[in-house]
C-alpha cells in the first residue's frame, strides 16, 4: 500500500510553523576538516537545537497539526531518546499530555532530559521495535494518539526543513549525506532536493550492526534485521513503509559504517570541530571518511544531527584511544 508522502506545499508549510519556536540552525565550513577529508565540506549543525537533535522539528510540526480532539486525548509514541525529546518538548509547547515508552537500557542521558519536559515515561522492553509495539497497544488501549516514529507526513515535512535551509544556505551542493534509522531525515532531504535541486545527491547512513533499513532500501520490500549497534538513533530493527518509499525513488546511495568508525568520527568532530557528537551524529562523518575518494572536488553536506551522548559512553570512547 503506498502511503500519503507530504508535498513540498506541506514542507513550506511546516517551515512557518517552526521558525516560530525553533531558531534556524548554521551551516559551517571548518578548514581542518575540509583539509581532512580532501574536499569541501558543510557540517549543519541539528546539535544547536533546544533538544540537541533535529527531530524536535518533525515534532513540533506534528502536534501544531494535531486536531482538538488528539490534542485532548494526549499522545503515546516510542522511541530511543531523540524522537521522544521532540515530542516531550512540542507536548509542553502545546500543552498536549505526553506518554514515551523506552528500551529498558535508555541512554540516561536522554531520560534525565526527556524527564524535566515532563512526559509519562515508561519503560519496556529490551530492543525499540518492543517498545514501539507496546506503544502502540497502549495508545489503542487510552484511545490516545499513537505517533509512529517514521510513518508521519508531518513529522517527514517538519524534518525536511533543515534540508531547505542547507540548499538556500549552499546551493552549489553537490551531496548530503544523513544518517537513517527510520528514515524521516533522509526521506525530507529526498523530497527537498526533488524539488529544489534535483542533480543533489542525498547518500545514507546506517550501521553495520543494525542494517535493515539499508537492507530494505537494497531489496526493496521491507526486511527485518539484527540490531546490534550502540548508535541510539540508528537502532531500528527493520525498514518503514513510507520513508522507504521516498527512499526507494530518490536516495542514490546508502553507506554502512562500524561502531569503530562512528567512534573515530566522535573523535574527530571533537578534535576539528571543537563539537560534541552523538554516535548516529558521527555517522556521515564516518561515511565521509569511507568514500572520500569519490568525494573529492565535490561540496558536501553532512548532517549532525544530534549530540545527545552519555558521559560514561565519550568517557568510554576516550578512553579506547
Amino acid at each position: 500500500m503506498k502511503h500519503k508522502w507530504p508535498s513540498y506545499q506541506d514542507i513550506l508549510k511546516a517551515r512557518e510553523i517552526i521558525q516560530t519556536y525553533l531558531p534556524r540552525t548554521p551551516l559551517y565550513s571548518y578548514p581542518q576538516l575540509n583539509e581532512f577529508l580532501g574536499t569541501k565540506v558543510y557540517i549543519k549543525h541539528e546539535n544547536h537545537l533546544p533538544t540537541v537533535s533535529f527531530k524536535v522539528r518533525g515534532g513540533i510540526n506534528l502536534m501544531h497539526n494535531l486536531k482538538p480532539e488528539e490534542r485532548k486525548r494526549g499522545v503515546v509514541t516510542a522511541s530511543t531518546g531523540n524522537h521522544a525529546l521532540s515530542i516531550s518538548y512540542a507536548g509542553r509547547l502545546f500543552d498536549i499530555p505526553v506518554t514515551i515508552v523506552m528500551p529498558e537500557n535508555a541512554n540516561p542521558v536522554k531520560v534525565t532530559a526527556i524527564r524535566s519536559l515532563g512526559p509519562e515515561i515508561i519503560f519496556h522492553g529490551r530492543i525499540f521495535e518492543q517498545s514501539k509495539d507496546h506503544a502502540s497497544a497502549l495508545a489503542a488501549e487510552r484511545g490516545a494518539r499513537f505517533i509512529h516514529p517514521a510513518n508521519e507526513p508531518y513529522l517527514i515535512a517538519g524534518v525536511a526543513s533543515y534540508a531547505a535551509e542547507i540548499l538556500e544556505d549552499c546551493p552549489d551542493l553537490d551531496a548530503i549525506i544523513v544518517p537513517v534509522g527510520g528514515g524521516s531525515g533522509a526521506a525530507g532531504c529526498c523530497l527537498v532536493k526533488a524539488e529544489l535541486k534535483p542533480a543533489v545527491q542525498v547518500i545514507g547512513v546506517q550501521a553495520e550492526k543494525a542494517p535493515a533499513a539499508y537492507l530494505s532500501w537494497k531489496a526493496k520490500s521491507i526486511v527485518t534485521d539484527k540490531m546490534e549497534t550502540a548508535a541510539e538513533g540508528l537502532q531500528t530493527q527493520m525498514g518503514y513503509e513510507l520513508t522507504q518509499e521516498i527512499l526507494q525513488k530518490h536516495l542514490a546511495d546508502f553507506i554502512l559504517v562500524s561502531e569503530e568508525e562512528m567512534s573515530r568520527a566522535i573523535l574527530t568532530y571533537l578534535q576539528l570541530v571543537r563539537n560534541i557528537s552523538e554516535e548516529a551524529g558521527a555517522s556521515p562523518l564516518a561515511a565521509a571518511l569511507k568514500i572520500k575518494d569519490r568525494l573529492k572536488g565535490k561540496t558536501v553536506a553532512l548532517i549532525l544531527s544530534g549530540s545527545n551522548i552519555s558521559l560514561e559512553r565519550l568517557r568510554s570512547i576516550l578512553c579506547s584511544r
